[in-house]
């Protein structure tokens, strides 16, 4: 028994590498959304632009829309940006969703950076950001004309995961 003993850190050692070597192979984009194929949150918030500007989720109704959670500490989100701006300039409807960030900041990014958002819902508090289960900036969900979330990406969008990921959504979306 006390040779036993001897193999017990052995075999923990053997068991949590196993359990790491696995974790590798997970894909970290990879986060299931619960609220897949469900309507967006109903929500009340400012506009990044004019804050006076109530903005509602029956706004985002009527076409395909990518919601893109961004704030100015993010650094991936500056990456991203440019990617954006480009998908604008091909007519892609973007909402902004400025999370957890101060207003005057986000103005000032998007006059340096552009802005390829058609507007900006203010999430100051991160309320809605909870009520999408946000993980944190960037994150992107694909809106059908319903309002209804068919796909939600945490990361960087680029062009491969706009051909790879976005494309085949919004595909489907539409026929």
């Amino acid at each position: 028994m006390s040779r036993f003993k001897l193999f017990i850190p052995l075999i923990i050692f053997v068991v949590l590498a196993m359990f790491f070597w696995k974790g590798l192979s997970l894909d970290p984009n990879a986060m299931p959304s619960a609220l897949i194929d469900k309507s967006f949150p109903e929500f009340s918030l400012p506009r990044l632009q004019d804050e006076t500007q109530i903005t509602t989720k029956k706004d985002l109704l009527g076409d395909i829309t990518l919601v893109n959670i961004w704030a100015t500490w993010c650094v991936s989100c500056r990456v991203e940006h440019p990617y954006l701006n480009k998908l604008k300039e091909q007519g892609v409807r973007i909402v902004g969703l400025n999370y957890k960030d101060e207003s005057n900041a986000a103005r000032q990014w998007l006059t340096d950076l552009g802005n390829p958002y058609q507007w900006n819902i203010v999430d100051t508090e991160g309320r809605l950001g909870v009520d999408l289960g946000v993980f944190g900036a960037p994150e992107t969900y694909i809106l059908d004309p319903q309002g209804v979330i068919r796909y939600k990406h945490v990361g960087v969008v680029d062009q491969r995961v706009w051909d790879e990921k976005f494309l085949p959504v919004i595909s489907q979306i539409e026929n």
